[in-house]
């Protein structure tokens, strides 16, 4: 009885150790026209083994280069793509993405504020400019609400922490209302909720009054009939 410990090692265990074999016979077939008819039968089965990932972008090529490293890049075979994958593919590794460690302190606001601050601070002075900073300040103060709950936010912190984000550039103007964003939200849940239970009253009044109706008029018809039978 021969284990899997004793086999081969896969060198990519998702195909299983049949493909693998087959991948490895094909580089011993002499005539190049049938080996390449038999390693596209291979992804063929490779393919049917993932039919989930049938219709991703460039699914195939990526099977090809799959192949070329199960065989160990000893296959002199064709691509669709007419680029022979070399070792050097499979050690290729993505650029690392820096980590954003800015505004640590204003995290809660997350970075698009920092963006639309950005954008607000390049715009030319005017009503337009006004109105954009006075929607920034709505949505901190939205945010904020959101990620504290427990702890009640007034303009002015919402004010003076624009201003520091801003660099002392954007200002609000006077009277300004930073609950536009929260008051249509109220009204969006408050018109909802309303109309679901004015919807549920109407229709369990209209059940009880139908029950109460029909009793109603089986005692009054009841006490009807029985005084015209005594007279």
């Amino acid at each position: 009885m021969e284990y899997n410990s004793s086999r081969e090692e896969l060198i990519i265990p998702e195909y299983g150790r049949h493909i693998q074999n087959m991948i490895r016979y094909a580089r011993n077939i002499p005539e190049k026209n049938k080996r390449q008819e038999f390693v596209e039968t291979i992804v063929g089965l490779m393919m049917q083994m993932h039919p989930q990932n049938r219709n991703l972008e460039d699914y195939r090529d990526k099977l090809w280069r799959h192949v070329f490293q199960i065989a160990e890049y000893q296959l002199d075979v064709d691509t669709p793509s007419g680029y022979i994958p070399t070792p050097e593919d499979s050690r290729k590794r993505p650029d690392r993405v820096p980590y954003p460690t800015k505004e640590t302190k204003f995290r809660h606001y997350g970075h698009n504020v920092q963006k639309l601050i950005n954008k607000a601070i390049k715009m030319e002075d005017g009503d337009k400019k006004d109105g954009f900073v006075q929607v920034i300040g709505s949505y901190m103060k939205l945010a904020y609400r959101t990620w504290n709950r427990e702890h009640y936010v007034s303009d002015d912190i919402i004010i003076e922490d624009l201003e520091h984000l801003s660099g002392g550039k954007l200002e609000v103007i006077e009277d300004a209302s930073l609950d536009n964003l929260s008051r249509s939200q109220m009204r969006k849940g408050g018109s909802s909720s309303s109309s679901s239970s004015g919807g549920r009253q109407q229709r369990s009044s209209g059940r009880s009054g139908g029950r109460s109706g029909g009793r109603d008029r089986d005692r009054s018809g009841g006490r009807q009939h029985r005084r015209r039978k005594k007279n």
